[in-house]
């Protein structure tokens, strides 16, 4: 099992005292509330997904499944997340846990190169975006400029993922 070092300082910060108490640690606190939270968004998701599916306006419809799409992963980061330290916890290795942070090191310096790459294409492409919201500024009542805004989001998410996986990998 791959040792988490952040999660085991945690645990072990727990003094003796505790242990005897019925209380529950800080960690076991947080995955509860992570799986409290991945059951709320399954709601959500299940509203999203049945709203979606009833209306027949085009747009109403796309607009709901990128909202559906989000939630999804949404729903299965936060699943990972969970499952990881629940894994830790209990000493087991749940499929959907999250491991390798710690073991990066393989292919490392081709895997820098093409993150660096996709860092510049992704940078490139929230340029061209803002470019397009001016060209279609007065488009579909704003239709477009909200669609481009939400892709600009999105890779400016991709450009923040690619930066942490390159500066682990740089580490490694």
């Amino acid at each position: 099992m791959e040792a988490i070092p952040e999660l085991y300082a945690m645990m072990a910060s727990a003094s003796s005292s505790d242990i005897g108490r019925c209380e529950i640690s800080e960690v076991e606190r947080f995955v509860n509330e992570l799986e409290a939270h991945e059951h709320q968004e399954g709601m959500f998701l299940r509203r999203y997904k049945d709203l979606a599916t009833k209306s027949d306006n085009p747009v109403i419809k796309v607009l709901l499944d990128m909202i559906v799409a989000d939630e999804e992963r949404h729903h299965v980061v936060t699943r990972a997340m969970a499952a990881t330290i629940r894994g830790d916890i209990n000493w087991t290795q749940p499929e959907e846990a999250l491991r390798g942070i710690y073991d990066l090191s393989v292919d490392k310096e081709r895997l820098v190169d093409l993150t660096e790459d996709f860092i510049t294409i992704e940078k490139e492409g929230i340029n061209e975006y803002r470019s397009l919201i001016k060209e279609s500024s007065g488009y579909y009542r704003g239709l477009f400029v909200l669609l481009f805004r939400s892709m600009i989001r999105d890779s400016e998410k991709h450009v923040e993922i690619l930066e942490f996986l390159r500066d682990r990998l740089k580490e490694a």
